[in-house]
């Protein structure tokens, strides 16, 4: 079979790298794709001309892909699922109407609430005055979101009630994440840790009987650039999975008080989701919360899940198209996973590129690790750096002190002019806690 993936960062390519692996995939197609997916055994990089929904199903329909795995939010909440299945091709992502979970707070809020899912109590606005004024009345702390798509930047958790109305200013006059600020969700502050459940979903309208959503290993993600989860919050500087913090009763909450009414909700929505979704949560003293929806995979967190699949990614996204998921056998390996990012200098604000990137290739195969790239391209040659996260180094343990280990002795053999990366993934003091 032949394979479309779209995208170009890290997930993107953990998820090519995985359709490769499987015996039934003959070629994996990516658009665009990036500097690592290029040198991928049975990869292929095609460049999109013009707009990427139109390009990408012309190729797809060119190269006659079997399936398509649509791997970033924003061509998902723009149809790109809908325009493929509309054209005969399968596709391994939400249609429109459940993208909008992740497109819009406020809709994701609504939908949570109406469906009885766990999650903080909130109130939307479009007025900016009503907003401080609300704010002004709660006080801090509290978790102002921009309501639309803003690439991870649209939250700010307020510890102080001058962050709080210095956020509202800011997200609501466009000066932080432009349009997607002019609505705001305006949440209670949740005390606990926060986790990543990414799931597989199969939910059509024509076979509600068939809806399943089941859950992968729990995963972790380090937001903080800085050691200790200090410093600004960024895309993701590493990630962990499974947690040993996460118990079977946690998940066990979070089965009945979060996936089970968010499964009753698509399947009442009649909405056409099969794809994947990830469960940002909140750990807090009274079980499980739902802090949002994504519609895909997270990332960093891909880089670390993806790996411990012990069975055919490309057999389970055909399980999904089918809606033959609930019948799917998902065994996973035992042992841990870690993956550290490696960021460009600067990064998350101003960071230069075009540095060339190095790799002590015995270092990394000894300690069997997998670079999953990001943001780096090929130039003459050279894998430069193109993006402030430019690469996760992952590497698996039957402990979590090995995969630690391993993951850091590979991220040793890596080298570019500014290089950083985080010290702690995974370490107790390193996630992030209110």
């Amino acid at each position: 079979m032949k394979v479309i993936v779209i995208g170009s960062g890290g997930r993107e390519h953990a998820i090519a790298y995985r359709l490769s692996l499987s015996p039934k995939i003959d070629e994996v197609l990516c658009v665009p794709g990036n500097g690592g997916t290029e040198t991928e055994r049975k990869c292929r990089n095609v460049k999109p001309e013009g707009k990427l929904i139109e390009s990408a199903v012309k190729i797809a329909k060119e190269e006659k892909v079997d399936f398509a795995v649509i791997g970033p939010e924003d061509p998902l909440a723009e149809g790109i699922a809908d325009a493929f299945w509309n054209e005969g091709i399968p596709t391994v992502g939400p249609k429109a109407k459940g993208a909008a979970l992740e497109a819009s707070k406020d809709l994701s809020k609504v939908f949570m609430q109406k469906y009885g899912v766990a999650c903080a109590d909130s109130a939307t606005f479009t007025d900016k005055a009503a907003a401080l004024e609300y704010v002004q009345k709660k006080g801090a702390p509290i978790v102002v979101k921009a309501d639309g798509l803003a690439a991870g930047k649209g939250v700010v958790v307020a510890k102080t009630l001058a962050e709080a109305l210095k956020a509202v200013n800011d997200l609501m006059d466009g000066s932080a994440v432009g349009d997607a600020g002019k609505k705001l969700v305006i949440e209670e502050y949740l005390q606990g840790v926060e986790i990543s459940v990414l799931a597989a979903v199969s939910v059509t309208p024509e076979n509600p009987a068939k809806a399943t959503i089941k859950p992968f290993l729990p995963a972790r993600d380090h937001k903080r650039l800085l050691d200790g989860a200090q410093g600004p919050n960024t895309g993701g500087m590493g990630a962990v999975c499974p947690l040993s913090d996460v118990t079977e009763e946690t998940m066990r909450l979070f089965d009945e008080r979060i996936l089970k009414p968010t499964l009753k909700g698509l399947v009442e929505e009649k909405m056409d989701y099969r794809g994947f979704i990830f469960f940002g949560l909140m750990i807090t003293k009274d079980g499980p919360k739902a802090l949002e929806y994504n519609v895909r995979l997270g990332d960093p967190e891909t880089q670390a899940v993806l790996p411990m699949m012990d069975f055919d990614f490309a057999e389970l996204c055909q399980a999904i198209m089918g809606c033959t998921l609930d019948r799917f056998d998902m065994k996973w390996k035992s042992g841990f996973q870690v993956a550290p990012v490696v960021v460009s200098g600067g990064y998350p604000l101003k960071y230069p590129k075009g540095k060339e990137i190095t790799f002590d290739e015995k270092k990394i195969s000894d300690a069997g690790a997998k670079v999953f790239i990001a943001g780096a391209v090929k130039d003459n040659g050279k894998l430069v750096t193109s993006g402030g996260r430019v690469l996760a180094c992952s590497a698996h343990g039957e402990s979590f002190d090995e995969a630690w280990k391993k993951a850091y002795e590979a991220i040793g053999g890596i080298k570019f002019e500014g290089a950083f990366y985080r010290k702690d993934i995974g370490l107790p003091g390193a996630a992030e806690s209110n």
